[in-house]
């Protein structure tokens, strides 16, 4: 049984008769291929990444397993649509907590259109993206059983500010997160150790100082984890997923600054969460 995902923060979603990505109870996650060469390139970068052996075994996990395409019935009742059959990474979550992040002070890429670049261009002078080198795209975080998620809307989260970047990464690993004055009380075990948020990102930002095989346009880094894995001293506790592939373009030899900068001062952010001035 295909269903609408319960935990997608960003991006098209699956409702009011709208185009959007299905799950189902097997742990999969189905991507309807995007229009205008988006989805065949995106297919692409996924069918290439799984052959590559320029991609070191270490780096692999952080990309979502690729199990190939599907044809399914389309969320929006337009007949059958071809679909990334890829892992669902908040399957294996109870109540997970979620960042999604888009990286790089430019979403754009030069092979673009003028129309296109000129509404990323916008987008991207108009939220965190420019100034930071990164913008969060939509987060949920979990306070409780009885309040449930706290999921700003799209809109909110567009207007964060650079401020409103450090409250909520804050608040994200915090047992108050509803409060102004957030406990951070996970951010030990959730950020740092050395399996934490901030190690992970670390072997990432090493891979992208040398990676030269392709520039990752308008990606994003998919955060998580749930409290309750916390709180039994599960592990891993937390995990950082890249996702969204349907504007990488060759490296061409050249190493992705854009990209590269936006790890390094998403670091430097969740560093200060951990070490407060």
């Amino acid at each position: 049984m295909l269903k609408v995902p319960e935990h997608q923060v960003a991006g098209h979603q699956a409702i009011d008769g709208n185009l959007g990505p299905l799950v189902d109870d097997s742990g999969r996650f189905y991507k309807p291929l995007q229009e205008n060469e988006r989805g065949t390139k995106e297919l692409a970068f996924y069918r290439s990444l799984s052959s590559d052996t320029l991609v070191p075994d270490h780096i692999r996990r952080f990309f979502p397993v690729f199990y190939g395409s599907q044809l399914l019935e389309a969320s929006d009742g337009s007949g059958l649509r071809p679909h990334l059959a890829l892992q669902d990474l908040a399957s294996n979550h109870l109540n997970p907590s979620i960042l999604d992040v888009k990286m790089g002070s430019r979403t754009w890429y030069p092979e673009a259109s003028d129309e296109y670049i000129q509404r990323c261009l916008e987008k991207d002078r108009t939220t965190t993206t420019v100034s930071l080198g990164f913008r969060i795209s939509g987060l949920q975080i979990y306070e409780s059983k009885e309040s449930g998620f706290w999921k700003p809307s799209r809109k909110d989260v567009l207007n964060f500010t650079a401020e409103d970047v450090r409250l909520v990464l804050r608040k994200f690993v915090s047992s108050n997160s509803s409060d102004m004055k957030p406990d951070c009380c996970f951010a030990p075990t959730v950020y740092g150790g050395p399996a934490g948020i901030l190690e992970q990102l670390l072997e990432l930002k090493t891979w992208f100082e040398d990676q030269t095989i392709f520039h990752l346009n308008s990606t994003s880094l998919l955060i998580l984890f749930d409290k309750e894995s916390v709180l039994k001293g599960r592990t891993p506790l937390g995990e950082v997923k890249l996702i969204d592939f349907a504007h990488v373009v060759e490296g061409k030899g050249v190493i992705d600054h854009n990209f590269l900068g936006g790890i390094c001062s998403l670091i430097k952010f969740i560093s200060e969460v951990l070490s407060p001035i």
